[in-house]
């Protein structure tokens, strides 16, 4: 957007130059030259060459007055800005009013080109500054949440387990309290729940797309439209005979489409249409013209801050500026019985001028091409000038491959009418420039404006996309990591009170309420390497303490610290969904490499697997497969004769996983979609 910005404000004091250069003033070239360098330099000795050159070619090679505005508008980027009026004021002396009126004209376009160029150049520089710290604000704000309760828990249990007793009730509680934690960064985002709908679409045959259009974080809307999502795609897998599922998202908006429904029944989303209605919303189940089901909900738009338009604001002040002076310009030159009429159409253009700055007004530009090219019978030379009013929307109205045709027809029709006015062909020329000149500025300025939004939007969402990804890295580390030991822990806690309290017990949980300490500083952001062998041998003493038998078998080779952690985090969850939900006498946990030594794969197979439907779209599997797609791995699950088995695969060449394991980077972890406004979580790149 940077260089987007240098290419309007050269082509705008180019333009500028191009009438004296057309004079015979080669001197412009350099004043030219020297101003751009003075823009982006600031040296005091640019600043020499531009007000010297400047009064060079006026006083030894006769150019008009108005290059001195190059020379106002040098100093009024300076301390010295006073004396931009003296120079100002003696394009008066050394020449005539309309020299003078181009002089100031001039000095302002350069100060509000470069004032506005250097308001993108700022947010450009600060962009990944605000992303980190609006990602380290966050980090530190859920440190403090977590260490308040969380931490206190922890320190509790652990001293109760050396003062000999167990507090499992404190372990429930702060289980369920991680749990809520988890549940509620994660709700502020729809990114991970579309990630783990395609991920389960796909995995049962469906054709999934994907198209988004909100803006993250979405907070408790976000929330609201997840839940829907959720039961939309599990009431599509359930049904199991869809062959395409489109889900959509706007604002605050979701749409999920599939084929395959007979009917619109909404008795799947059980409370959730009442939900959404007491929100201010509205969700409605339809059938489409296609015979597709359609599920909609729709929240308000509780909008965000607005933004600040101190830019734009300078843009339109300027323009008015711009307009006002070759107004004045054109009524210097009108013959004083025509100078009504000419004062009243010059007023309704620049009134359709300055509301027109922002869209296509395909009306007010045919009234303006009227307005341009309709009194030129009556008023005549004075009236050429207008045209430069008439190009300057016309850019700013189509795209660039269709207005800068048309811009040079209105140039154009400026000479073809001086031809026809009898002007001589320097005029000509002259009024060809100066409408060409016209159109630049008011382009430039207005474009400006509108990059300088662009930019700030750009940044601001970068930022955001931080905040998300901080909260959805946290959410997933305390479902993965902290939830396991937690759950540990109160398996721990139990079985030592139907043992009497013994001291190994007590030992264990001690030590186990350590370990989770340790976990809780990495959810608050301090990165922990976990290893396979560490959290094999934790496995094996947590199942085996919940009365299942347990056989362990790792045979893969050393991993890359990235692996392991992410593999450790698998096997983490794995254990959790043996204990929470199975009857499971036996589990066997293995780590190998395929035969062709490109894979190492995580095996956990446990029986008792309860009957019922498998669940779907948990937030558990949902974080694994987004942290194993980080590292180019997959996760699969099976339930075959009353046994269930979760398999995690890696590549096993080092150089594919020597990136974050979590993917989520403080802010390399998150980026912008495709059309500047969607943010997408690293890990969920190529899901969403």
């Amino acid at each position: 957007m940077v260089k987007r910005a240098w290419i309007l404000v050269i082509a705008a004091l180019a333009s500028f130059a191009s009438i004296y250069v057309a004079a015979g003033s080669w001197l412009a070239v350099v004043v030219c030259v020297a101003q751009l360098a003075f823009v982006r330099w600031r040296h005091g000795w640019i600043l020499a060459v531009v007000v010297l050159g400047s009064y060079a070619a006026v006083l030894g090679f006769g150019t008009s007055v108005g290059i001195l505005g190059f020379a106002g508008g040098a100093l009024l980027l300076t301390r010295a800005r006073p004396l931009a009026v003296p120079v100002v004021g003696s394009a008066a002396v050394l020449g005539n009013a309309d020299g003078a009126i181009s002089a100031m004209l001039i000095a302002l376009v350069v100060y509000g080109l470069t004032t506005l160029i250097r308001q993108v150049e700022e947010i450009t520089a600060t962009r990944l500054a605000l992303a980190m710290s609006a990602a380290a604000e966050e980090r530190l704000r859920i440190a403090a949440e977590l260490n308040q309760g969380l931490g206190k828990a922890l320190a509790a249990i652990a001293a109760g387990a050396r003062a000999g007793d167990p507090r499992a009730e404190t372990a429930r509680a702060s289980l369920a309290e991680a749990r809520a934690a988890a549940a509620g960064y994660r709700a502020m985002s729809l990114a991970p729940e579309i990630t783990t709908a395609r991920a389960m679409l796909s995995s049962a045959g469906i054709a999934v797309e994907v198209r988004v259009g909100h803006e993250e974080p979405l907070g408790p809307a976000g929330a609201l439209l997840a839940a829907v999502l959720r039961e939309a795609v599990t009431d599509v897998l359930r049904q199991a005979t869809a062959s395409l599922c489109v889900i959509e998202t706007g604002r605050v908006f979701l749409r999920v489409t599939s084929d395959g429904a007979r009917t619109a029944d909404d008795a799947f989303l059980d409370d959730l249409p009442a939900r959404v209605e007491e929100a201010g919303g509205r969700l409605v189940t339809r059938l489409t013209d296609e015979g597709r089901l359609s599920v909609e909900a729709t929240l308000p738009d509780l909008g965000r801050p607005r933004a600040d338009n101190d830019s734009y604001r300078l843009s339109v002040v300027l323009a008015a500026a711009v307009l006002l002076g070759f107004v004045a310009k054109g009524l210097m030159q009108t013959p004083a019985h025509l100078l009504a009429p000419a004062a009243a159409l010059l007023a309704a253009i620049v009134v359709l001028q300055l509301t027109s700055v922002r869209g296509r007004h395909m009306g007010r530009l045919a009234v303006l091409t009227a307005l341009a090219y309709l009194p030129l019978p009556l008023l005549g030379r004075s009236w050429l000038g207008v045209l430069g009013f008439l190009a300057g929307p016309v850019l700013l109205s189509f795209s660039w491959r269709v207005a800068v045709p048309l811009a040079g027809l209105v140039a154009a029709s400026a000479a073809v009418a001086g031809h026809l006015m009898g002007l001589p062909v320097p005029a000509q020329v002259n009024y060809t420039l100066s409408t060409l000149v016209t159109a630049m500025v008011l382009y430039g300025l207005i474009k400006l404006a509108q990059i300088i939004k662009e930019s700030r939007d750009s940044r601001d969402a970068l930022a955001r996309a931080a905040v998300v990804e901080e909260r959805l890295r946290a959410a997933r580390d305390l479902h993965d990591l902290l939830g396991h030991s937690l759950a540990a822990i109160l398996i721990k806690c139990e079985l030592a009170r139907r043992l009497g309290n013994p001291e190994s017990e007590l030992r264990d949980i001690a030590e186990m309420a350590e370990r989770a300490q340790a976990d809780l500083r990495s959810v608050s952001g301090d990165h922990r390497d976990l290893l396979l062998p560490a959290e094999a041998g934790n496995a094996r003493a947590v199942l085996t303490a919940a009365g299942i038998e347990v056989t362990v078998e790792l045979s893969h080779p050393p991993l890359p610290a990235a692996a392991e952690t992410v593999l450790s985090t698998v096997l983490r969850e794995a254990v959790t969904n043996v204990l929470r939900h199975s009857t499971a006498r036996h589990c066997a946990i293995t780590a190998s490499t395929t035969a062709d030594g490109h894979e190492v794969r995580l095996r956990v197979r446990n029986d008792g697997v309860k009957d019922g439907p498998i669940r779907r779209g948990s937030a558990g599997i949902g974080n694994l497969t987004t942290r194993l797609a980080a590292l180019g791995g997959t996760l699969s699950t099976t339930r075959e004769d009353g046994w269930f088995t979760l398999e995690a695969a890696l590549p096993s060449d080092p150089a594919g996983l020597a990136r974050d394991a979590d993917g989520v980077g403080a802010v390399a972890g998150v980026e912008l979609g495709h059309d500047r406004r969607q943010v997408v979580a690293d890990g969920a790149r190529g899901q969403v």
